[in-house]
């Protein structure tokens, strides 16, 4: 047995040799895999959405009159204090008066003077006829319905001639500058508070409407932040919530905290064409990020976090890691001996890089970050350099 061992001993070695090279070029090589570590820190959850700066107090200066507007010489950021000159108005004349109009009027004048007359001859007559009723009243020949009716007649005939010269009056003040070339009344605008001069409505010289929007006033240095959120959002949110105002347009983020939150949502419509209810959320800005923010003014845009859960020493991981199991369960690898191996876990809170851990890991284990399809549960890993 020995010897023939002996006579094929080279071919013998050279078939464990092809054996063991076939065996090591069948053997599956490890998956490289990114890994992260379970850690123990600060993390935070919000809701992140755009906002608009605005002044507090706005005011928007509106024409008082129908008329003519002389140019506003002012220019946005002028100060200007409470009672201040901002424009001057022309009230509108009268408008003149054409042919026809004029001959309408002397018609309606000179029937108003007949129906004068007339309420004046009925008068006098009622008059007479109560004089009459009152003596023999007086001698018991007249029962007293009858002299009250008389005066009644007296008063009547007294209010028709009261109207009719009303009347007359009337027709004569439009007839008195049937031209329409009576200048108007000077009205001058002033400004209702002391601040600064935000825009510019109508600037130009123009007549314009009573009402007409002219000038907003306000004072950009007392300002506030108005957040436009989701309404199922806006209640998640209480007052005195953290805030962080990034993205708006100088260095560092600014701190804040909300001040109020509106009770009226309103129905908008995204670029999407998808119906949302909005609510605004107001921020008030830190004293230590005031000086900061001067540059703001009112409606200029920012980003705003508002902060609704935080915790200073949560175990968390990155979200890369997370998959969710058979039964919809939150699952990870995590390495040991070089494989990987499924460990199911329950997570507290989530935001956009780490999901807090309640159970399932330690602190400091390592887990595979962004697992591919060929990670199973017992497979060859290593970490990739």
């Amino acid at each position: 047995m020995w010897g023939r061992i002996k006579r094929w001993r080279w071919l013998l070695l050279i078939a464990g040799l092809l054996a063991a090279g076939l065996l090591y070029a069948l053997w599956p090589e490890a998956i490289p895999v990114d890994t992260a570590r379970v850690t123990s820190g600060e993390m935070s959850v919000g809701i992140t959405d755009d906002g608009v700066t605005r002044a507090k107090d706005v005011y928007v200066v509106s024409a008082p009159v129908t008329g003519y507007l002389e140019r506003i010489e002012l220019e946005p950021g002028d100060r200007v204090e409470s009672g201040a000159l901002l424009a001057r108005m022309t009230a509108r004349p009268s408008s003149p008066l054409d042919q026809r109009s004029r001959d309408e009027l002397r018609g309606a004048l000179a029937s108003a003077a007949a129906a004068e007359a007339g309420a004046a001859a009925a008068l006098g007559q009622s008059r007479r006829d109560l004089a009459r009723s009152e003596e023999l009243a007086s001698r018991g020949f007249l029962p007293r319905a009858q002299l009250e009716a008389a005066r009644t007649r007296v008063a009547t005939d007294n209010s028709a001639r009261e109207q009719a010269r009303a009347e007359m009056a009337r027709l004569r003040a439009m007839l008195a500058d049937p031209s329409g070339s009576a200048s108007g009344t000077s009205v001058t605008v002033r400004a209702p508070a002391s601040g600064e001069i935000l825009s510019l409505i109508n600037e130009s010289e123009a007549v314009i409407a009573e009402g007409t929007p002219l000038i907003t006033i306000g004072d950009p240095a007392a300002i506030e932040l108005v957040v436009d959120l989701r309404s199922r959002e806006a209640v998640q949110v209480e007052e005195g919530d953290r805030v962080t105002i990034s993205q708006w347009g100088g260095t560092g983020d600014l701190a804040g905290y909300v001040a109020r939150i509106e009770p009226f949502g309103r129905l908008n419509i995204s670029a999407l064409g998808i119906e949302e209810q909005r609510v605004n959320v107001i921020v008030e800005l830190d004293p230590s990020s005031r000086a900061q923010a001067a540059r703001l003014g009112h409606g200029f845009q920012i980003d705003a976090t508002i902060e609704l859960w935080r915790g200073e020493e949560a175990l968390r991981l990155p979200i890369g890691a997370l998959f969710r199991g058979p039964s919809g369960e939150w699952q990870v690898f995590i390495i040991e001996s070089s494989r990987a191996r499924i460990r199911t876990i329950e997570l507290g809170h989530l935001n956009d890089e780490h999901a807090e851990v309640l159970s399932g890991l330690e602190q400091n284990a390592v887990v595979i970050v962004n697992p591919s399809g060929e990670v199973t549960d017992g497979v060859r890993v290593k970490v990739r350099e």
